[in-house]
Order: C-alpha cells, then sequence, then structure tokens
C-alpha cells in the first residue's frame, strides 16, 4: 500500500491534521493496522513481531475521529516501547508513558481537537493511564462527538434498572465517590459501574 493510498485509508478515522504525522508512523514502523468491529472490553491492543508477522495494532472503527487518534498513539507507544525493552517493562509504566508524551509532542502545534478535548487531554497527559476511559473528564469530552449517543450509568435516577452485558439486569443505587453502587436483580449482588459506563434499558 502507498503512502497515498494509506492517507485516504486512515483519513476516515482520524483527525486531517493527523493524517501525515501517522502515515509516517505506520510505515516507519512497519505497523499491520486492523480495523476491528467494536470490542467492549477494549478499544485497541498492540501485538509484537512472532511467527513471522510483523507489529500489529487493531483499533475499533466505531470509535469517533478523536477517540480513534488517542488509541492509536496509545498503541503506537507500545510498539515502540517493546522495541526499546522488550518485556522488561510493565505495559503502562514510566517508559510507556515517556514514549506516549513523546508521540503526542510530535502533533504540537496542529489542529487535532477541539477545545474541551484539548484541555482535558492536556490534564490527561499529566499522568496518561493504562487507558484513557479511566479519565472521567477526557470521556465525557470525547463522548460529546460520538455519532451514536450511548446511554450512561449516570445518566439514570436511583432504583432505576438497565442492563449491561448478556441480558444481565441491575439497579442503579448511590454514587460513592467516583462509581455508582449497583444491585444486580437476580443474585441481589453489589457492584460498583464506572459513571460512564454504556447501558441498555431493559
Amino acid at each position: 500500500m502507498t503512502a497515498d493510498q494509506l492517507s485516504n485509508q486512515i483519513g476516515r478515522y482520524i483527525p486531517e491534521d493527523a493524517v501525515e504525522i501517522i502515515v509516517r508512523l505506520i510505515i516507519e514502523n512497519k505497523i499491520s493496522l486492523t480495523i476491528a468491529r467494536s470490542r467492549r472490553s477494549l478499544y485497541g491492543d498492540y501485538r509484537w513481531p512472532q511467527k513471522n508477522k510483523g507489529h500489529r495494532i487493531s483499533v475499533n472503527g466505531d470509535l469517533n475521529k478523536y477517540a480513534f487518534f488517542i488509541t492509536l498513539v496509545h498503541e503506537m507507544a507500545h510498539l515502540i516501547t517493546w522495541v526499546k525493552f522488550k518485556n522488561a517493562v510493565s505495559s503502562h509504566g514510566a517508559e510507556w508513558k515517556h514514549e506516549f508524551k513523546s508521540l503526542m509532542d510530535e502533533f504540537k502545534g496542529r489542529k487535532i481537537f477541539p477545545i474541551d478535548i484539548t484541555l482535558a487531554f492536556k490534564q490527561h497527559l499529566l499522568s496518561p493511564s493504562f487507558t484513557h476511559c479511566m479519565d472521567e473528564k477526557l470521556m465525557k469530552a470525547l463522548k460529546k462527538y460520538d455519532a451514536v449517543k450511548a446511554l450512561h450509568v449516570e445518566d439514570l435516577a436511583n432504583n432505576d434498572l438497565f442492563e449491561f452485558g448478556k441480558g444481565r439486569i441491575f439497579r442503579r443505587e448511590t454514587k460513592l465517590r467516583k462509581r455508582y453502587r449497583c444491585i444486580e436483580v437476580k443474585t441481589n449482588r453489589v457492584f460498583l459501574f464506572n459513571a460512564l459506563a454504556e447501558i441498555k434499558k431493559p
């Protein structure tokens, strides 16, 4: 695939001002990029070379372009960390954080995000976590740009029922600091849900 073809393909998923640098990074690192179907458990993943295959990254194709971009750079940081340290360091330790920040520095001066995401992401970048999903402020900013608006635990009232997983029904109760205390109706067991967990009405 040529650089122009790759630009046309990846340009559908990330901000326009990020395309040139992302294409260069994909080509330089010989990345096999897969646009994956929606996965509830993760937004993207990186797999180091094995069995005669090169670096592989997959990112969920249903993410909005800002979330897709952050996820892709997150996984690229795993690649660079692996190249430098193999499996000798923790997956989201100081080395990965350094590479993630360094990669993001390459996009300085470009109009990648709207102002609300820019402000939230600057704060997130001070100490990036193993997933930006854990950053409530950043996730709220990102979700404003989703094509399909999802229903979240925080959107419900206390005692409202909701479905999560394969047909499991829960009742939302009070908020405990950052998470909501919820009761699974069938088992009466207590679960703590992130405020931005995506749910359905039963």
